[in-house]
This record gives C-alpha cells, sequence and structure tokens, in this order.
C-alpha cells in the first residue's frame, strides 16, 4: 500500500535542523523531497558533530538521518537561471518549506506573492525565530532562544543553578513537527475547500511556549511562576530520580494514587499506604520530602535490577535513564524495530533511528540515506524539461 503522503512534492529552502527536520518528517512518510542546496557548499549540517569519510571528503552521521528519502539539487539562487529552476521546481510543487530569516526569500525572489501567484495551491511553511511578523521578525533566532524566550529554559534545571539546556536543540526540532502538522493541516484544506493554498507561519519560540502546560494561567489568575525545580515537579508527587546502591539512575513515577499505594506496599511501607492522607496527590504533595526520603532509602539500599523488578511487579511505571548504548541492547527498542538498519556510501553497515509515528497501514521508513551534494541534480532537471545540453551550459554557467 502507498505510503500516506506518495504524490506529495516538497520543496526545501532549509538548512540545519527546523526546516529540513520538518522536511525529512513528511519525506518518511512518502512526500518526494528535493532539497535545494548551494553549488560546493551544501548545508552546513553536512559538516556537524561526528564525521564519516566519504567520497567527497567527509560527511556527517547526523546528515544521514536528516536527509534521508530527500534528493539534492544544487542552485545557485543568485544566477537568473538558478532562480528560474527554483521558480519552476515551485510552480509544480504541493508544499515549500523554508527556514531563513523572514525577508531573505522575498530579496531573493522566491516570496509567497511569487509563488502563490504561478501555484496558487501552494503551502508555504514558513519556520523563523520570532515569526513573519512583529517587532523581533527581523532578528536571527536559532533553537536554544526559542527555548528560553518560549519558557522552557526558565524552568529547566536545578534551583540553585543557572538555567540548563535539555541535552539537544529541541525548539528546533518542537518547530518542525509544528511545521509538518501545519502543512499537513493546510493541505486537508485545499483539499475541501476549493483547492487554495496558504502560509504556515510557525515561530520557535511559539513552538516552545505552546508547550508549556498549565503556566500561562497559573501566572494570570493567581500569580504563581514556575521555577526550576530539578528532577521533581511540585504538585505531582512521587516522581522523581532515584540512585541505586550500584550507581544506576532511576525514574520511578508513582503519582497515581493506585500507583502509590502499591508501591508504598512493595517496598514495606503499608503505613504509608493506609494513610488517608497520603491517598491522594494534594495530601502527597505536602509531605513529598518525606515520601522522597522514604523512597530515595529503599532504593539506595538495592541494586538497580531489583528496583526495577519490583516496581514491574508492582505495575510502578519505572524505568533506567538509558544512554544510547542502553538503546541498542534494550529488547523493547530491538523488537519494534526503532534501530533501523541501512548502509553508509563505502557499504559499511550502520543503523538509523526508526521512524515514527507507527502506522498500522502505511509506515514510514527509510528509502535511502542522506545523498552527496548535488546526487540527484541532472535526474530533477530533466524532469522538468531541461536539455543534457542546456544542464551542462548551467554547470559552467555556475547556475547549477
Amino acid at each position: 500500500m502507498a505510503q500516506p503522503l506518495a504524490g506529495v512534492r516538497v520543496l526545501e529552502f532549509g538548512t540545519l535542523i527546523a526546516g529540513p527536520f520538518c522536511s525529512r518528517i513528511l519525506g518518511e512518510f512518502g512526500a518526494e523531497v528535493i532539497k535545494i542546496e548551494a553549488p560546493g557548499e551544501g548545508d552546513p549540517l553536512r559538516k556537524w558533530r561526528k564525521l564519516y569519510p566519504t567520497g567527497d571528503g567527509e560527511t556527517s552521521l547526523w546528515w544521514f538521518v536528516q536527509a534521508r528519502n530527500k534528493q539534492s539539487v544544487t542552485l545557485n539562487l543568485k544566477h537568473p537561471k538558478g532562480l528560474e529552476i527554483a521558480r519552476r521546481l515551485a510552480a509544480e510543487a504541493d508544499i515549500v518549506v523554508e527556514n531563513f530569516r523572514p525577508g531573505v526569500m522575498e530579496k531573493l525572489g522566491l516570496g509567497w506573492d511569487v509563488l502563490s501567484a504561478a501555484n496558487p495551491g501552494l503551502v508555504m511553511v514558513r519556520l523563523s525565530g520570532f515569526g513573519q511578523t512583529g517587532p523581533l521578525a527581523q532578528q536571527p533566532g536559532f533553537g536554544a532562544i526559542g527555548e528560553s524566550m518560549g519558557g522552557l529554559r526558565y524552568i529547566t534545571g536545578f534551583p540553585d543553578r543557572p538555567p540548563v539546556k535539555t541535552g539537544i536543540s529541541i525548539g528546533d526540532s518542537i518547530a518542525a513537527l509544528w511545521g509538518a502538522l501545519g502543512a499537513l493541516m493546510a493541505l486537508r484544506h485545499r483539499e475541501v475547500n476549493g483547492g487554495a493554498g496558504q502560509v504556515v507561519d510557525v515561530a520557535l519560540y511559539e513552538s516552545v511556549f505552546a508547550m508549556m502546560e498549565s503556566m500561562v494561567p497559573e501566572f494570570d489568575v493567581v500569580g504563581f511562576i514556575r521555577e526550576r525545580t530539578g528532577n521533581v515537579m511540585p504538585g505531582i508527587t512521587p516522581s522523581n530520580t532515584h540512585t541505586t546502591r550500584d550507581g544506576k539512575h532511576l525514574i520511578i513515577g508513582a503519582n497515581g494514587d493506585a500507583i502509590f499505594k502499591r508501591l508504598m506496599l512493595a517496598i514495606g511501607r503499608a503505613d504509608l499506604a493506609e494513610d488517608p492522607q497520603l491517598a491522594n496527590n494534594a495530601g502527597r504533595d505536602a509531605r513529598a520530602s518525606e515520601i522522597y526520603g522514604v523512597i530515595d532509602a529503599w532504593v539506595g539500599s538495592r541494586d538497580a535490577d531489583e528496583v526495577l523488578r519490583v516496581a514491574s511487579e508492582a505495575q510502578v511505571p519505572s524505568s533506567p535513564i538509558f544512554s544510547v548504548a542502553d538503546m541498542f541492547r534494550d529488547p523493547q527498542f530491538l523488537a519494534r524495530g526503532m534501530l533501523e538498519s541501512a548502509q553508509l556510501p563505502d557499504g559499511k553497515d550502520f543503523h538509523l533511528p526508526g521512524v515514527v509515528p507507527r502506522l498500522s497501514l502505511t509506515p514510514g521508513g527509510t528509502r535511502w540515506i542522506g545523498p552527496a551534494l548535488g546526487e540527484h541534480t541532472v535526474a530533477v532537471l530533466r524532469g522538468l524539461g531541461y536539455a543534457p545540453d542546456e544542464i551542462d551550459r548551467f554547470r559552467q554557467d555556475g547556475a547549477i
């Protein structure tokens, strides 16, 4: 059965994380993704983090994930012919994804007014730090800035230390998810409302802000400002990180009423299990220090395997805190195919992260890993109707 986005053409002008991750999601579920890159340079992500030797030097291992299922076409967008090709591709696209600073696409001659005039059904996903409007629209903004302004950094970490990041560029990734969701909603609108396209305007700071749970009404109504609380979340008790006798770090979440009772019985604290004050979350939260002291003492006197076994038998949510090495040997990851097998350009076997979400009839997947720079330029231009001698001339003139 065809993948759900088969027949959808996506044209990507993005670099690094937010825009390319957005189009990557669409490509994983069957969309044809044509990535435009600068000749001789390409997306800077090709050289980020850990590199692997390839025929054209060294390529980022991250690139093979982020650009999977994409076609790489090199265009010089400052050359008239390169710009002409880009416009022709946009005229045949369903979705354009870009994550330049607002105004850059307009300066190139690829703004919404130009592209939608030639293709009224086009959906244009625009990811930027602060959105296309407002006093900060022209300011550069990476994921870290979005996480900071959106509220995430302020509440991440311990109260006696400065805010910390989450370990990945999560602001970019959240924005990419909103971009992909917005693109699909816009395609649905086009389908049922006469074929009109529209702009999907995604700001990184707003993407993070949208995930901030009850922060806004709590401040607005009762003046509460959520602060950094480390591994616990006041108001939800008990849920915390604990250290075992053998030095392993585990998460135990027993904040459900029945779950808390099962945990206390399992660790030999029937007195707390039957304490009427601890029968609901509000009562437990009032005695959080006491409860965490009890759990810390029990966990700290046992090895991780025993703690996890007891918690599992009592049906209490618990987990080790995995490193990537743990994931490679975990039965759950392996059973659900979350380590997808592939081959590097030299034939070496390696693994990519599996595709989510899991669709029962039309699952996504990897058709090929991130391509070499300009690998599909000739094929895509031939598909547009350009003759081989024209393509050679474009290359000689520096247009591709």
